[in-house]
Parts: structure tokens; sequence; C-alpha cells
């Protein structure tokens, strides 16, 4: 388990300005070295071919049952679990059986280079654009001193889970910080509410763990 907590400071049904809020909150913690980070989960076989026309970058992987490939050589495991580029998706439907929702992620990609086009390819499909590997600065007055490990800024869409387990039709914004609990509560929790402050947000709810 990570040791991250992130706090929901936005959310509306309007995606443009769902990117458009997360991107204020990464621009105040971005430097050189942040990247983006994007995930979905596709529940058909046409969806998925949509999304390798769309976006052939990524790579694609369906489920396997627990236990399925146990002992079975790596080499040999069907390239759809393993995980495939999208022009090297079978076009033989028989392929995703048993495999479905297929999974498409990608990952170190430069801030900026992929968040319009993933946003809008996703759909109404749940899914989510992380940005990492952000610094966010020191604020003394409320007794905080930076953080980059667990810096980061999640657009959850179409659901307001990072598990990405309970659908909606709108999108959320969460900002991370560190997991520091003490005699029962989230010392950290005030950082969170001042770092969306600083870009004219509020927390509106519980932290969440992944």
């Amino acid at each position: 388990m990570s040791n991250d907590i992130a706090y929901p400071v936005f959310r509306t049904p309007d995606r443009a300005l769902a990117l458009s809020t997360a991107r204020r909150l990464v621009e105040f913690g971005r430097w050189e070295h942040s990247e983006v980070y994007v995930y979905a989960e596709l529940p058909s076989v046409a969806e998925v071919r949509r999304m390798a026309q769309e976006l052939p970058g990524g790579w694609f992987r369906g489920q396997e049952e627990y236990g399925e490939f146990d002992g079975v050589p790596f080499e040999d495991q069907p390239a759809l679990v393993v995980g495939i580029r999208g022009p090297d998706l079978p076009a033989d439907p028989a392929a995703y059986e048993g495999r479905l929702p297929v999974e498409y992620e990608q990952e170190d990609l430069p801030v900026g280079s992929i968040e319009d086009a993933f946003t809008a390819a996703v759909g109404p499909h749940r899914g989510y654009v992380n940005w990492e590997s952000l610094c966010w600065p020191d604020a003394p007055d409320v007794g905080f001193y930076g953080e980059s490990k667990h810096a980061e800024v999640t657009l959850l869409l179409n659901t307001p889970t990072r598990e990405l387990d309970e659908p909606a039709d709108d999108h959320t914004v969460l900002v991370h910080v560190r997991s520091v609990v003490f005699d029962g509560r989230q010392t950290q929790e005030p950082y969170a509410h001042w770092l969306a402050e600083q870009v004219g947000l509020t927390v509106i709810g519980p932290g969440q763990r992944s």
C-alpha cells in the first residue's frame, strides 16, 4: 500500500473543466522531472479496438483467472494477458473471451503530452490521469516543509474512487500528500487544505487511501 492519502478538491460533470482544474494544481507543483500516467478499463472488444485506433501507443492487458497461468513460462502466456501494444492486438474476437475488461495504460510521459487526447478517448469508461513526481512547496505558516515523494494530482474519470469501483456521471480531482497518522488523525490533512487553497479550491471530502 502506498503511503499517501488523496483528498478530493473538485468534482464536476464537465470533463474539460475537471482537466483544467487538475492542471492548475499540477502547475503549482510541477518541475522538470514531473510525469503523467493514464489508465482506463475498457469493457468490450469494440472499445478496446476504438482506443487502439485513437491512442495506439498504450499497453493493453486482459484479465486472467487467479492461478490460471501458474507454472506457465512467461513467454507462453497469451500476449493479451502479458501486455500488448495497440497495433498488435489480436483480430480474433475469441482472444478476448474471459479477458474483459481490458486495461489500458501509458506511463512515464511528459506532462502535457497525452492528457487532452486521453480524457476525450476514455469516453464513459472509468479511468484516471495521474501526475507524478510533483514537488509541493514549503508552507511554514501551517507547519509543513515541502513534499516530493508523495506529491501527486489525480483526475478520476467517471468514478469518485481511486479503486475505480464506483461508476459516476462526473469527474473528481484529488490532491495527494504523505499519510501520517498520529492519535488516530491524519496530521498532513491541513497541508492538503493549504495546497487546495493556493489555487482557489477547497477539500470537499475525506481522504482516500489506495
